[in-house]
């Protein structure tokens, strides 16, 4: 299981998943301080979407399009995972701000979100860096990879991500 403060290398998990693939296991901290792991929602069907920063315009139109599918996810046994390198202070912060109904899970050494393949090189104003790109994954309730999108936009993560909860 990865655990935030081991890095992906560590635990030997591949860089590239795919769909069919079984999720890797990982436990993080929520915006409360609260250990969270993946495997406490196997039996359900689980969203986990990777953002670069709570609070910023793009991560804010992802979150809030995961917050207004809630009922609608709920209602099909699914959970939503946001996950970011922020700190539970700040997940707390924008979860309150924008009254987002789920978890947001904290990863500030982005060890998890490096072993699940969302960091890397991007572009922003022209200018090459490294640090998280735009993801999602859809996990079925046997914890196999049932959708991955790597550099995704928001809107449409949101869309694709509904759309594979439907067809489980």
């Amino acid at each position: 299981m990865l655990h935030g403060s081991h890095s992906a290398s560590q635990q030997g998990v591949e860089l590239m998943l795919k769909v069919g693939d079984t999720a890797p296991d990982f436990e993080l901290e929520n915006q409360d301080g609260k250990k969270v792991k993946l495997s406490d929602y196997r039996g359900k069907k689980v969203i986990l979407f990777i953002y670069p920063a709570a609070n910023t315009e793009g991560c804010t139109t992802q979150a809030c399009g995961f917050r207004d599918e809630f009922p609608r996810l709920s209602a099909h046994n699914a959970v939503v995972l946001g996950l970011s390198p922020d700190t539970p202070k700040e997940q707390l912060k924008w979860k309150i701000k924008e009254g987002l109904p789920y978890d947001l899970l904290c990863d500030p050494d982005h060890q998890v979100i490096e072993a699940w393949g969302a960091w890397g090189e991007k572009t922003l104003f022209g200018k090459d860096y490294i640090g998280v790109i735009r993801s999602h994954f859809v996990i079925d309730e046997s914890g196999k990879l049932a959708d991955v999108q790597i550099k995704i936009s928001p809107k449409e993560s949101v869309e694709r991500a509904v759309q594979e909860i439907d067809a489980l």
